[in-house]
């Protein structure tokens, strides 16, 4: 007999979504659950509707139907896809973190020194790398202690190593804070070893479930591809051959499995 299902953080049941004037919605009847500590991530093409869904899971986007429920005081920790800095106007690290609500020094460095950016605290924000920008608004997010952490596209600009390395670390804040993720992403083949449960979305849900079987699915292979035969084949072949002192864990992070294949 399986365990029974921990209750979902956050919920959403027939969610659609349609701008304002527009004659379609840019999204119809979507429902998934989240529950605590699984890493769910929105795949599907561009104009999908991947960051409406999750403007609509923060509740910052009107829905025309449908509902989205969380738990009481549910704290949410959110890095969005696009962050505007102006360049004319000098801001550090530090103060970054401090906006909108202050924080302490001590909060600041430990949040910094957990996404591996420590000591940059007094750096201007606008003279950082990609990778360390990413790490600060992962710092930032993980301020108040969130029990969801939001992730929008969160490895834009960043190169292979980047991208593998930004992964690992999210699943590292899971496996100690046991905070969920829910990410949007296009990087496939990462996704496919980092997350528990994928979304394939196109203004609907196409597929939704395990890696392997959305991998398997015909409408995620209709929208991504030759290379989804390939995805579920490294990861089956990775799954079925997994370190013996990980056998027993469920939650086993693949971090041997990283970096061994990459796009063409």
């Amino acid at each position: 007999m399986s365990a029974p299902q921990l209750a979902p953080i956050i919920a959403a049941q027939g969610l659609t979504v349609r701008h304002r004037g527009a004659e379609r919605p840019i999204l119809s009847d979507v429902g998934f659950a989240i529950r605590p500590g699984e890493i769910v991530t929105v795949v599907g093409p561009n104009g999908s509707g991947k960051s409406t869904l999750v403007r609509a899971v923060l509740g910052h986007v009107e829905m025309e139907a449908g509902e989205v429920t969380r738990r009481p005081g549910l704290r949410i920790g959110y890095v969005p896809q696009r962050v505007h800095i102006d360049d004319r106007i000098p801001m550090t690290v530090r103060r970054f973190l401090s906006l909108p609500h202050r924080v302490s020094d001590i909060e600041a460095a430990a949040v910094l020194a957990r996404t591996g950016v420590d000591g940059l605290q007094q750096r201007q924000i606008t003279r950082l790398s990609g990778g360390q920008f990413q790490r600060v608004l992962l710092a930032r997010a993980l301020l108040g202690d969130p029990q969801l952490l939001v992730l929008d596209e969160p490895t834009q600009g960043l190169d292979q190593p980047g991208i593998v390395d930004f992964y690992r670390l999210i699943e590292e804040i899971r496996q100690e804070t046991g905070a969920a993720v829910l990410m949007v992403s296009h990087d496939l083949l990462v996704v496919m070893r980092a997350s528990d449960q994928v979304i394939c979305l196109n203004g609907h849900v196409c597929c939704h479930g395990t890696p392997q079987a959305v991998s398997a699915a015909p409408e995620y292979q209709a929208l991504f591809g030759a290379d989804s035969a390939e995805t579920l084949a490294l990861y089956r072949h990775h799954h079925d051959h997994r370190h013996d002192e990980a056998a027993h864990d469920p939650h086993h992070d693949h971090k041997h499995e990283y970096g061994h294949h990459h796009h063409a």
